[in-house]
């Protein structure tokens, strides 16, 4: 089984099992995948110098304990025409963040949210086509939510991946 049918498999399922400890060998399996999701078996085993069988049965657990989340795709959101990214501050209603991360995960581009402690309480990050449309999200969607008190708009003039071989 290829480890995008994995991580689909383990998806479905309930909650992940408690944390293992991670070895050297497992800790290169996801320094490996992080760097390309598509790497076969065979040369995830070779690198880290385990059989195939290990490898997979590795990958196969990281995957049902919930250390690996799923395989994707590092976009450049500007070539793929969404050029306007923002980090969008939220105050919402206390004991409100359920309700709000659910309407804000069907916001079209949406990319990452977070319940964070400070000024103020959710920090999401978008990408649009321009500015118009960043300007509809905040005014006619985000400012729609009940929930939402008070939205601040971070508009990001440059951004770097961080991630391995970005």
């Amino acid at each position: 089984m290829a480890p995008e049918q994995m991580a689909e498999r383990a998806e479905g399922g309930g909650t992940p099992p408690p944390p293992r400890p991670l070895d050297a060998i497992d800790q290169a399996i996801l320094q490996m995948l992080q760097a390309d999701g598509r790497a076969s078996i065979r040369s995830v085993a070779e690198s880290v110098h385990v059989s195939r069988a290990n490898a997979y049965a590795r990958i196969n657990r990281l995957i049902e304990d919930g250390v690996i989340r799923g395989f994707g795709a590092r976009v450049d959101h500007e070539r793929a025409g969404q050029g306007t990214s923002a980090y969008i501050t939220l105050k919402i209603v206390q004991n409100s963040w359920r309700t709000v991360r659910e309407q804000l995960r069907q916001l079209p581009g949406a990319d990452h949210i977070a319940l964070v402690g400070g000024d103020f309480d959710v920090l999401l990050l978008v990408h649009t086509p321009d500015n118009k449309a960043l300007r509809e999200l905040v005014l006619m969607r985000l400012q729609a939510i009940p929930e939402v008190l008070s939205t601040r708009t971070l508009l990001v003039f440059e951004e770097e991946d961080l991630g391995p071989e970005a």
